[in-house]
């Protein structure tokens, strides 16, 4: 391999006569990683898109750092969440930059809503006597605090839960900042953020960031990212759902209520003495909860159209919110003289009366599905693009930048084709596959149980329960039991501690939802006959190698519900055009999620394991071909036997170890 690569290329960088082979210990040179650095390489200096599939264990994190860091242009990294983008930053970046000398500078960007808004703590701390006393306790920890964060980034922060109240106060948003006029401009974190963003060579990012960034009108900052020679999605197969969540439009009663909470706080401090603004604001925020409850009690997702046909007076009330809205806008308009803030809220003010009036007086266009949004105190109207890949393609079109789309899942069956179409790339582009380095054959086995009702028939769940729980017995243990249903989840535990209750088998059952991802999974790590019971969110982005985890088993395939508002719309308009939205829609999407989910068992080139799904769909569909051939090749039976008796060897392999 040596006389492949010249000594200035990145391919050679990471070979076994380059810098990480000498200088990391259990550095392992692998051909799947110099072929793809060479790859993006490549595709970098002419310009290129590149859509890179990378197999569990490559390295593609190293592939795609190293062409970037050396090449001397500017580049910006999105990655799927911002566990990854810090992991990125802090760990990876740093070594790269370090074995390879380089002087890059580096900037890590989120979003507004991850930093301190100086003029909202003043704010919050001018109105604490509405705070309870954790609140108030939280909002003296960040006080402290304060003075000695130079980011003003709220993760770094421990005694704050991040799922804590105050944050939505003392943080800001793209309808409640006042840009330029705030007072607070210069020492504004998100205003350093994007600045120190603008004189970097290489900025990190998340998808979220991304999209929420493009889809942004002009407000007192603008757009939060720079212009880059080179764009670099990880984990880019999340692209599609997470651009259809800011490509479109929305209206929501948070946004009111947010209104009606910032008026009372800017009238507070800039006392325009508006007479009827605080009364009338009060009332708006009435009549927005009364719309709410108008919509029933249950949390759902609901077409428009089958919302209208089930509350006929919906519009007629949506109407009297738009009225509302423009009333409360031109008191507003009045108190927006006495301070930037009341100045502010009338604009917000103006910009949801007109939302709202559009989406009150007018049907959905072709082109969107309008759907309805229904939280336990909120609601949000959304009207979501039917082709998000038109809308994609707009961003993807720059011939001008390098674009490289990386993920261990772009393929189905090997075919391109469906992420291809998802983003709106329609040509000039390049398309590779790197394999995993890891020996599947040997390291795991496919069970694929026979018998199985199909997933709709009524006792599903409970032959479901009596398949896993001698599987997961024979493991004792080291098992991720993946779910596509919260409901099966829930019914799956009862039974586990029923049985354990009546004398059974006795695990340490570890549930999404008692606690943090993160403490669930150091909990599964360190605690002996750990059953973790999860759904979508641990189907990707976890990672635990070695004898930990042993067995995966996943309910059944993962297509999502043709019931959801999004999902039936662009079903429905795929067959009004003539094509095959199943084929062509929804098993692609359910084989991605399959192949995430497998992807948790083997990590490493030591891991061994079984992976168990259970759904007969796999061997007596024409379909089930398709999963089956994207998922890495491993040796497959539909024997309980032989798979209880490999995981009774290797959970006493474990327990010798």
């Amino acid at each position: 391999m040596n006389d492949l690569y010249d000594e200035d290329t990145a391919a050679d960088i990471l070979s076994e006569r380059g810098p990480f082979a000498s200088a990391i210990a259990n550095f392992s040179v692998r051909d799947a990683q110099v072929q793809m650095a060479a790859a993006i390489e490549q595709a970098i200096e002419n310009k290129e898109t590149l859509l890179a599939e990378s197999g569990t264990g490559t390295g593609k994190t190293f592939a795609y750092l190293v062409p970037a860091l050396r090449s001397g242009k500017t580049t910006l990294v999105s990655t799927g969440t911002k566990h990854l983008q810090e992991q990125l930053f802090h760990r990876d970046i740093p070594s790269v930059v370090k074995h390879l000398g380089l002087s890059a500078k580096v900037s890590l960007l989120k979003g507004r809503s991850n930093y301190v808004c100086l003029h909202r703590m003043s704010a919050a701390r001018s109105d604490a006597r509405r705070m309870d006393k954790n609140q108030l306790h939280e909002l003296e920890a960040l006080a402290n605090w304060l003075p000695r964060t130079k980011s003003g980034d709220i993760g770094d922060l421990n005694e704050v839960p991040e799922d804590s109240r105050l944050w939505p106060a003392v943080t800001s948003t793209v309808d409640n900042c006042i840009g330029s006029e705030c007072s607070y401009f210069e020492d504004c974190y998100v205003n350093k953020a994007r600045k120190a963003a603008l004189e970097s060579d290489v900025v990190v990012v998340n998808h979220h960031l991304f999209f929420a960034d493009k889809s942004l009108k002009e407000d007192g900052f603008g757009a939060l990212l720079p212009e880059v020679n080179t764009v670099i999605f990880d984990e880019a197969h999340q692209i599609p759902d997470i651009a259809s969540n800011f490509l479109g439009n929305s209206f929501s009663s948070w946004q009111v209520m947010e209104l009606v909470a910032d008026t009372r706080a800017a009238e507070l401090k800039e006392k325009s003495l508006i007479r009827n603004l605080i009364p009338d604001a009060d009332a708006l925020d009435k009549l927005t909860a009364d719309y709410r409850l108008s919509l029933g009690l249950n949390e759902r997702r609901v077409s428009w159209d089958d919302l209208i046909d089930e509350i006929p007076n919906l519009l007629k009330k949506l109407t009297l919110l738009a009225a509302k809205l423009t009333d409360f806008s031109d008191l507003l308009e009045e108190a927006a003289v006495a301070g930037e803030a009341l100045g502010r809220c009338h604009e917000r003010c103006v910009e949801l009366a007109q939302e709202c009036e559009r989406l009150a007086a007018s049907d959905q266009n072709d082109d969107v599905v309008r759907w309805v949004e229904v939280s336990r105190r909120t609601f949000r109207i959304h009207e979501t693009p039917l082709n998000i890949g038109s809308e994609l393609s707009q961003y993807f079109g720059n011939d001008q930048q390098a674009r490289i789309f990386t993920s261990a899942t772009l393929s189905v069956d090997g075919d391109f084709n469906h992420f291809q179409h998802l983003i709106g790339l329609k040509k000039g582009f390049r398309e590779e596959t790197w394999d995993s380095p890891f020996d599947y054959f040997n390291q795991a086995v496919l069970y694929v149980p026979e018998g199985m009702p199909v997933p709709k028939d009524e006792g599903f769940s409970d032959a479901l329960f009596n398949e896993v729980l001698p599987v997961i017995t024979a493991s004792a243990g080291g098992v991720f039991v993946l779910f596509t249903s919260f409901r099966v989840m829930q019914r799956f535990e009862e039974r586990l501690i029923e049985q354990a209750e009546q004398g059974g088998e006795k695990f340490e059952i570890l549930t999404q939802g008692d606690t943090n991802k993160r403490e669930l999974l150091r909990e599964f790590v360190e605690k002996d006959k750990s059953v973790l019971l999860g759904t979508m969110s641990f189907w990707e982005g976890v990672d635990v190698p070695g004898d930990a985890l042993r067995c995966v088993i996943i309910d059944k395939l993962p297509f999502e519900s043709p019931f959801d508002p999004v999902i039936k719309a662009r079903l429905n308009s795929m067959q009004e055009s003539g094509d095959n939205p199943f084929m062509n829609y929804q098993v692609p999407r359910a084989v991605i999620t399959l192949r995430q989910g497998a992807g948790r068992l083997i990590r490493s080139t030591h891991d061994k394991g079984v992976l168990m799904i259970c759904d007969g769909r796999l061997r007596t569909t024409h379909y089930g071909r398709v999963f089956l051939n994207s998922l890495p090749k491993m040796r497959r039976t539909s024997d309980r036997q032989k798979i209880c008796a490999f995981l009774e060897r290797l959970s006493a392999t474990t327990e010798q170890g």
